[in-house]
């Protein structure tokens, strides 16, 4: 060992030449502390991801400063740092958690240090400065990946929430409908939009009942998705009803001047539904001989 070399270079040097060394003892202390990831991951995950991570650290230090992270050369160690992050977020590990496992490299790597260079205390000391600095930049990199799956992963439930929130269900041979609940913004009144696009195109629907029974306020702004979804559907060939219109809305709706145009509203959903069985030539009677509760549905075409 030459304590008089450059310390960057020394460093890399070492880790090149102790990489095995580094590696069982990087996995020793995690594979001993089951713990912190007991139930997420098999022992081969982690010997796999410690493996790729040490291999690309060795890989790249010999080609690049370990102090500079930001540079082209640590492509590879962070991209790998991305996968590895978005995996364990998968896995419900926290981000503190996520970055343990490049943190615990320290302890196998200090130990080495101390091993290899304790002749010489000012070299020790600035490899162990050396190393902690790129272990440190390692560990906020896998943070930031870290937290950035987590956010990737929130967005993705919420839309997929709106989603089910929003069905469109197929009623009757050309009939389809939307219940609405909770608040409708821009996001949802999209996903409203396309969502009924869509079946009207599948079921070739012409008539939609867009429910608003569960839509707790109705003012300006909600009026207006209303507008906009109908006439996208319209567009699309199909007469939209709005049903759910209690008394307090309908005297929200007057009160702000919302003008519905010529867009026919009801108060209930069956209401709805069977003014668009009419229009469909279509009627609902009470079968003969059956319970008064017991309807059925006949064409009379």
């Amino acid at each position: 060992m030459q304590p008089d070399l450059n310390t960057k270079t020394e460093l890399a040097a070492i880790l090149k030449q102790h990489r095995a060394t580094i590696l069982e003892s990087w996995l020793g202390r995690q594979l001993s502390d089951r713990s912190a990831w007991s139930g997420k991951l098999t022992d081969a995950e982690i010997r796999e991801q410690s493996r790729a991570l040490l291999d690309a650290i060795v890989e790249t230090s010999q080609r690049a400063r370990p102090d500079d992270l930001a540079a082209e050369a640590w492509d590879s160690p962070r991209a790998l740092l991305n996968e590895v992050s978005k995996a364990r977020t998968a896995a419900g590990f926290t981000a503190w958690e996520t970055a343990r496992f490049v943190f615990s490299l320290k302890e196998a790597l200090f130990s080495l240090l101390q091993r290899e260079v304790a002749s010489n205390p000012k070299a020790l000391a600035e490899l162990t400065w050396a190393s902690s600095q790129l272990l440190d930049n390692l560990g906020l990199i896998t943070v930031e990946a870290t937290l950035r799956a987590r956010e990737e992963m929130i967005a993705r439930q919420q839309q997929e929430i709106l989603e089910l929130s929003t069905p469109v269900v197929k009623l009757w041979r050309g009939i389809v409908a939307v219940p609405l609940i909770g608040t409708l913004d821009s996001e949802r009144t999209q996903i409203v939009m396309e969502g009924l696009l869509q079946q009207v195109v599948e079921t070739e629907a012409a008539i939609a009942i867009i429910d608003i029974t569960g839509v707790p306020t109705v003012d300006t702004l909600v009026a207006q998705h209303l507008l906009k979804t109908i006439a996208a559907a319209r567009l699309m060939g199909a007469d939209c009803i709005i049903s759910g219109i209690r008394p307090r809305i309908a005297a929200t709706i007057v009160h702000l001047g919302v003008d519905l145009g010529n867009v026919i509203t009801k108060s209930t959903l069956a209401d709805a539904f069977q003014l668009a069985l009419r229009r469909q030539g279509l009627t609902v009677q009470t079968r003969p001989g059956g319970p008064k509760e017991d309807h059925g549905t006949n064409s009379d075409s």
